[in-house]
């Protein structure tokens, strides 16, 4: 072992006169290390925003992240809105302000949270910094360090990089087709129940699910709902995409079942624009108090300018008429993935297919890592997330996730064809040198969905 000096300082150099062994000497690159909180250690980048350096270059077709396209927007009315909002009402618009949230958002959320069947009070909203603000709080307030957390598998990457932050133990439970598995739900809470744990909430997204694209029909989410009703157990359903169905109207949400069991997270990142930053937290009222100190802990208030912004939007644009838009327009790019897997991907590759949102979930042919072949692909000029980044066990190696909500129609195509070069290489290595496949199956670990298969 070394023998180090002070933080910042390089290690003691040994007598030149010894007759000891040489002592290494390591030059630490942080030198703070040592003083950070144990939480600390246990954060990590996210997998997607890594990528963003590489994915945003010109020549890269980017399948990674699930950046909103916006283009559609009316930005001649938003910046008509903003400006009269500066002139008319600038000095509260931009002045600290509730812990909790602008009271007429509130209520505007709440005629929002209406189109899914849901019936709530302003007051017990919650304005956030974007729904991922939404999950670090919650789980600041109700997780203590080795606290079981369930989510499913796979699961957004950015409520595992929270839940890890805040050192709690991730039990990953099984979807298929339709979702959440309600038998490997229940498994996984005997388990609990047997080992003398508690899970302190479900982390579930039914709708468009980041990333495996699936969605929970409505008998799927009673049964979920049952189930949580016979072991005491509380879900954060999350629902981003919740309006973007790109056939028939929203599905009603859990919350709309269930406003006990079921504390329930927004975003207008989605269905408006992600730059304002605005999202929030339905939940009963004693949740909703906690919340809110939390919020004001964290950040006194959340931003009362962007508040101010979104309000106006919702109350001077058809922003019902624009979420249809953005379908429309989500649509073409989905047919267009989905197009392109089926002409490029080479035999036993499969991939989801999505009923709303911005994600297909695929599965390598055996043999394959997405993670290894990585450098491969974005050497070809495409890039995607690798399913390991989607799992808190390791598991994900034969899965991507595929995003068509930016690229045009011609970028996806020409992207899949990319990519497809790439597997088709991938797959002829691994049949001329064997290579080993020792990785767990998914669909044997976690059930991951599969419909769609060439």
């Amino acid at each position: 072992m070394s023998q180090s000096g002070k933080a910042g300082q390089p290690a003691v150099e040994p007598d030149p006169g010894s007759t000891s062994p040489a002592q290494r000497q390591d030059t630490r690159l942080d030198t703070y290390v040592d003083r950070y909180a144990e939480r600390a250690h246990g954060m990590k980048a996210s997998a997607v925003r890594a990528l963003f350096a590489v994915a945003n270059r010109p020549e890269v077709v980017s399948l990674a992240g699930g950046m909103p396209n916006i283009a559609d927007l009316p930005l001649n009315v938003v910046a008509d809105g903003l400006k009269d909002m500066v002139l008319e009402i600038g000095p509260q618009a931009m002045q600290y302000g509730s812990g909790q949230g602008e009271p007429m958002l509130r209520e505007q959320i709440c005629e929002v949270m209406s189109l899914e069947g849901i019936s709530a009070d302003p007051d017990d909203v919650t304005i956030t910094v974007g729904s991922q603000q939404a999950l670090d709080l919650l789980t600041r307030i109700f997780c203590d360090p080795g606290d079981v957390v369930l989510a499913e598998a796979p699961s957004y990457v950015g409520a595992l990089n929270t839940f890890g932050a805040y050192e709690t133990t991730v039990v990953h439970v099984g979807m298929d087709d339709d979702g959440l598995d309600p038998v490997a739900l229940r498994e996984a809470l005997v388990r609990l129940q047997q080992s003398g744990q508690r899970a302190k909430f479900l982390y579930t997204i039914p709708n468009f699910q980041n990333p495996a694209a699936v969605t929970q029909p409505v008998a799927r989410r009673k049964e979920i709902l049952a189930i949580a009703e016979e072991f005491d157990l509380l879900i954060i359903e999350d629902n981003p995409y919740g309006l973007l169905r790109l056939s028939g109207d929203p599905l009603p949400a859990m919350r709309a079942f269930d406003s006990d069991r079921v504390i329930y997270l927004g975003s207008f990142s989605k269905t408006f624009a992600p730059g304002f930053r605005v999202g929030w937290v339905l939940a009963p009222h004693a949740v909703r108090e906690k919340l809110v100190l939390a919020q004001e802990a964290a950040t006194l208030c959340p931003p009362v300018f962007s508040q101010f912004a979104v309000s106006s939007y919702l109350s001077n644009h058809d922003w019902k008429g624009q979420i249809e838009s953005f379908k429309s327009m989500y649509l073409t790019r989905r047919d267009a993935m989905l197009s392109g897997l089926a002409e490029h991907m080479p035999t036993g590759t499969t991939w989801t297919h999505p009923d709303g949102g911005f994600f297909v979930w695929l599965t390598l042919p055996e043999g394959l890592d997405s993670q290894a072949m990585l450098p491969r692909a974005v050497s070809n000029r495409v890039a995607y997330v690798p399913g390991t980044a989607f799992y808190a066990d390791g598991l994900g190696t034969r899965n991507m996730r595929l995003s068509y909500c930016f690229p045009t129609p011609e970028r996806i195509l020409e992207g899949t064809r990319r990519l497809g070069d790439v597997l088709a290489r991938e797959a002829e290595l691994h049949r001329t040198f064997g290579i080993s496949d020792n990785q767990p199956r998914i669909a044997e670990r976690s059930q991951a969905p599969r419909p769609n298969q060439r």
